[in-house]
């Protein structure tokens, strides 16, 4: 059924195909102009709509950075209620500022974090009031107004860009053909012991460019769990709820179910906005696990005795070093010339 569908719709497909090759050759060509920013920035997206591990990625690269370069990340703060350019602070609202960006300002308060929806606009308000090295931009691989510096283009391992289509046909919101702008591509959601073999048939099937790193990631839990006041290990937690607001919770039920965990799952869509009525429906669990962009959204709702989440971690399975150097040396490179 799901293929006659598919088949039905693949002529929209083309028609949006041909437009959003055309838009992306106005920019390739300078007939449509981008903004070159004068600090570095630093590019996460993907092809596919969500889903895909970048608030990982962007983690993963701000423990990287945060430490020798003056960062910032910018977002534009998908499902907030508010507009324009505003600064991420700690005591600030997820209708205010959006899930994500106020998970990287809690959990690293040292580094600024910023939502816009103008890319350009937020780099520049950045940069004016901070004088920055590097900002990281979560979410605009199509936010061809921005020309970024260096971009790392995320695909999940069992739903490679290659074997899908263009929107409404497949999931791609661009074609396949935009993952040229790459410096970085990375597997996400690998299996952690995915074989060296294995591997180099991704590589070969995704044919990357000459200018192109392919990086293989898969995702690492913690073992302890954690409430608004305490941490306890996720050995001794069961018999629970589980409540997801993500674009792909399959990864975490796996590892719930690798562990052989006893819980009831609640889906909810990516980003959902918790309704009051759902909120009291919560309240009747006895405990609940969730996600960490989740926990943003339900902290202020439900007891430190109910309510955990369980972080995660973007772990390159190989080559760690060569990712980390080839992200230093492009900034590096960039301020000496």
């Amino acid at each position: 059924m799901l293929r006659k569908i598919r088949f039905i719709l693949l002529p929209f497909a083309w028609l949006y195909s041909i437009i959003l090759t055309l838009r992306n050759k106005l920019y390739d060509w300078g007939w449509k102009k981008s903004y070159h920013p004068e600090v570095f920035t630093l590019c996460v997206g993907n092809l596919s709509m969500g889903g895909t591990g970048k608030s990982p990625a962007i983690e993963y690269l701000i423990k990287k950075l945060h430490n020798t370069y003056k960062i910032a990340s910018l977002s534009r703060g998908y499902k907030r209620k508010s507009e324009g350019f505003k600064e991420v602070f700690e005591s600030a609202e997820v209708a205010e500022v959006g899930d994500e960006p106020l998970q990287f300002k809690r959990k690293f308060p040292k580094i600024k974090v910023a939502v816009d929806e103008h890319r350009a606009h937020g780099i520049k308000q950045l940069n004016q009031q901070y004088q920055l090295d590097c900002i990281l931009l979560d979410d605009a691989f199509q936010h061809r107004k921005v020309q970024p510096h260096f971009s790392v283009l995320l695909s999940v391992y069992d739903d490679l860009y290659v074997d899908d289509f263009v929107l409404p046909a497949g999931n791609l919101r661009e074609p396949k053909s935009g993952a040229h702008r790459a410096n970085v591509i990375v597997i996400t959601k690998c299996p952690l012991n995915l074989s060296a073999e294995e591997q180099k048939k991704i590589e070969q099937k995704i044919q990357p460019k000459s200018h192109q790193s392919i990086f293989f990631a898969g995702i690492d839990y913690e073992r302890n769990i954690f409430s608004n006041s305490k941490e306890i290990p996720l050995s001794k937690f069961d018999n629970f709820t589980l409540v997801t607001g993500i674009a792909n919770p399959k990864p975490l039920i796996n590892h719930l179910d690798t562990l052989q965990k006893n819980y009831l799952h609640l889906k909810f869509p990516d980003h959902h906005p918790f309704s009051l009525k759902e909120i009291e429906g919560l309240k009747k669990e006895k405990l609940i696990l969730t996600t960490e962009k989740d926990f943003v959204r339900l902290k202020d709702f439900l007891s430190a005795d109910q309510l955990f989440y369980l972080p995660i971690e973007m772990k390159l399975l190989n080559k760690e070093e060569d990712f980390h150097q080839l992200v230093l040396n492009s900034i590096q490179e960039y301020y000496e010339h």
